[in-house]
């Protein structure tokens, strides 16, 4: 199975697709760096800045309305979708452009310094009203999860069949790139093992929270984007927070914040433990997918020392 590539766009596809939704007013489109699974480009259209995401794989932005709603209504500095479609086999989301740049593109010393303002705003995203909505896991264009129970979520997470989606014969990579079978099926285990702690809990969950989904000013969180969205245990988030700023004591402002915040939470070590797992297990086989190979490495040696 060869690395994933996410589509290729040309300026020109862009411009059919804005001028088909925007009109004839739209300037200075851009390519955008990141994004791991979607080509991003900004734009300016009478004066406002937008960005317009393309993707191959199905049911790309389904449910990027609602939650882009849900979030910026209770005053999440979310960026607000305006329009989706079609346009051949991509689909695409154009949304308001937010303030600021990724985190990951400054220094070392400045993104220690917002980490309370990360665990601030991280507090705020989860706990964010779901109201009438129901289910776990991945999040439907309704607002509804797509399963019953966490575990259920799990068991689909990691199932062997997954026709239509990003994870479609991932089984292959156990033979084809450098995901271990055996280790796979350890942490799994684990995984199973710890769910029961994550189980009763159902809160929003951004799923991708970290340095470069994150946007500031240097000095504030200017915007969240992209999240890989999920109603469950909140602390999923904390854990790939903590995984992406290692080094830089997360957890520890975490804990403090809730404790000066009066929020209790219960089996903490436990929860935590099964989150790590849990976006562990989901990290290995994508960077096994992606091919690179160090941080499956460091990944796969966290996981393997955890409650050891």
């Amino acid at each position: 199975m060869t690395a994933y590539e996410k589509p290729s766009v040309t300026i020109s596809e862009v411009e059919r697709v804005l001028k088909t939704q925007l009109g004839s007013n739209v300037a200075e489109i851009t390519p955008m760096a990141g994004g791991n699974l979607s080509s991003v480009f900004s734009f300016n259209n009478e004066g406002r800045g937008y960005v317009i995401k393309f993707s191959d794989m199905e049911g790309a932005y389904e449910t990027e309305h609602y939650i882009s709603t849900m979030l910026s209504k209770q005053g999440i500095p979310y960026p607000r979708c305006l329009r989706q479609g079609k346009a051949g086999h991509l689909a695409y989301c154009i949304l308001e452009r937010m303030d600021g740049r990724i985190l990951a593109d400054f220094s070392a010393e400045e993104q220690t310094r917002q980490v309370p303002e990360l665990i601030k705003n991280l507090t705020r995203l989860n706990q964010v009203d779901l109201g009438r909505t129901s289910g776990y896991g991945w999040i439907g264009p309704t607002g509804d999860g797509a399963f019953q129970t966490w575990k259920d979520y799990l068991v689909a997470a990691f199932a062997e069949e997954q026709p239509g989606s990003f994870w479609d014969n991932w089984y292959e990579l156990f033979e084809s790139t450098c995901l271990e079978k055996d280790v796979f099926a350890e942490c799994y285990s684990r995984l199973m093992a710890y769910s029961s702690y994550n189980e009763p809990h159902r809160y929003f969950i951004h799923g991708d929270f970290h340095q470069w989904n994150i946007l500031s000013d240097g000095t504030r969180i200017t915007g969240i984007i992209d999240g890989n969205c999920a109603y469950g245990d909140f602390l999923v988030d904390l854990a790939i927070l903590d995984r992406h700023m290692e080094g830089r004591e997360v957890i520890q402002a975490y804990q403090e914040y809730q404790e000066k915040a009066g929020i209790v939470i219960p089996n903490f070590e436990e929860r935590l433990i099964g989150a790590y797992y849990f976006k562990g297990m989901d990290g290995l086989r994508f960077y096994a997918k992606m091919g690179w190979e160090d941080a499956y490495c460091s990944t796969r040696n966290f996981l393997l020392r955890l409650n050891t």
